[in-house]
């Protein structure tokens, strides 16, 4: 009886983790307030310069978070950004990540104007992927909850990107 109890017990954790959240290789990690909900469980960067700095000598492309606390939109994109795996494993391991709650002084990050939620890319020899874009013709970096496949697939082109043409 105490051995029916016991596995009964080991398979629910077991299938319990299995359905969690995204848990990096080295381990769970203290969440940073940097990560603003973006994925607490990631090594972001604090500035733009630290961000570049970091995807130059990792040699990994760098994705630039713009979002704005009150705004509903990014509300909403955080929340699915932040619980899915794929993307929360893929910026762990491939991806230098920066959120921003304000505009830089870098005006090449924001090529058709200043708008948020906007996703930019940027590889390690600091040169912003204009050519990365989302579907919309009017906001050309804005991704929406339902664009996550399209975020995916444009995450996967930076890394591809990277390795044909640095």
């Amino acid at each position: 009886m105490m051995k029916a109890g016991l596995s009964v017990l080991l398979a629910l954790v077991v299938m319990s983790s299995a359905f969690g959240k995204y848990v990096p290789k080295s381990g769970k990690r203290i969440p940073q307030t940097l990560s603003r909900g973006w994925g607490d469980q990631l090594i972001w960067a604090q500035t733009y310069e630290e961000a570049l700095y970091w995807a130059r000598s990792r040699n990994k492309p760098l994705m630039v978070l713009f979002h704005l606390e009150d705004c509903p939109h990014s509300h909403e994109l955080r929340k699915v950004l932040s619980e899915d795996n794929g993307i929360q494993k893929m910026l762990d391991e491939d991806f230098v990540v920066l959120n921003l709650m304000y505009e830089t002084t870098d005006k090449h990050l924001s090529p058709d104007g200043q708008y948020v939620p906007r996703i930019i890319f940027v590889d390690p020899a600091m040169t912003v992927r204009a050519d990365i874009v989302g579907r919309y013709s009017n906001r050309m970096y804005a991704y929406e909850p339902a664009d996550i496949k399209l975020l995916k697939s444009n995450m996967e082109k930076a890394k591809k990107l990277l390795k044909s043409e640095l």
